[in-house]
């Protein structure tokens, strides 16, 4: 198990590929402390797991709040070990009919506000604790293109791949790596909108392999990137997309 004994905080714990994190992170050996903005729901998801995980509620936009989530992982596990910063919003829609205060702004705060809260309290709970650690936060292919209907949720990735590589920068001396995973179209329950929008059908088939990525798979490299085997990336985001940046939709296949 190559988190065994490794304490971990997951943000936005009870959605699709938060859910995801916080069974491989256990699977791998690591307690884990669940966030997520819903009380009840976070503890009852908590629940499922016993002694290896526990619920904590908070809203990661509140930088005092994200403190408090740090000292909780100490206080209920002893140590701190890995933060991975993975609460994030993404509604679609047009730019021309957006609010700026629902449509700019709430995504802003959650998706990069959020983030950097997490990387701050992280970096300066894991210096005050005197020990090296990981940082890892949820970006997205979007950070790295553009996307219909999702321009202020582009942004707030885009802005995440660059907290990544200058937090890595300013914190490698403290022994604390930072690195990021972008998924690319995860079947999770965020992907529902793509159905309320009559997109579902068409996303799906501009994949390699006309599927979505399934929410395991983006766990899976979360964990890597936590051991000391993925020692070596630092300030780097992995594309984990199955190759959807790089290609068009490939010949002889139509919607």
């Amino acid at each position: 198990m190559r988190l065994n004994g490794k304490v971990a905080i997951i943000t936005g714990a009870v959605g699709g590929i938060g859910h995801a994190l916080v069974a491989k992170f256990v699977s791998e050996g690591a307690k884990v402390l669940a966030v997520d903005l819903d009380e009840k729901a976070v503890a009852e998801f908590a629940a499922q797991y016993g002694d290896e995980v526990s619920g904590f509620a908070a809203n990661v936009t509140d930088y005092a709040q994200v403190e408090g989530m740090m000292d909780a992982a100490v206080e209920r596990f002893g140590t701190l070990d890995i933060v991975l910063n993975n609460a994030g919003i993404a509604p679609p829609k047009p730019l021309l009919e957006h609010d700026p205060e629902a449509d700019w702004n709430a995504v802003t705060l959650v998706n990069q506000k959020g983030v950097y809260h997490g990387i701050l309290a992280a970096a300066r709970k894991l210096i005050a604790l005197e020990k090296p650690g990981v940082i890892l936060n949820t970006s997205s292919i979007y950070g790295s293109m553009a996307g219909e209907m999702t321009f202020s949720y582009n942004v707030s990735k885009a802005a995440v791949d660059m907290m990544t590589k200058s937090a890595a920068l300013e914190l490698a001396g403290h022994g604390i790596r930072v690195a990021a995973v972008a998924p690319g179209r995860v079947n999770t329950p965020m992907q529902e909108q793509a159905k309320a929008l009559g997109i579902w059908n068409q996303m799906k088939i501009e994949q390699l392999r006309q599927e979505f990525t399934e929410p395991e798979e983006i766990a899976n490299i979360f964990a890597f990137l936590a051991s000391d085997e993925a020692n070596a990336i630092n300030g780097s985001t992995v594309d984990a997309e199955y190759g959807y940046l790089s290609f068009k939709l490939p010949l002889g296949v139509v919607q």
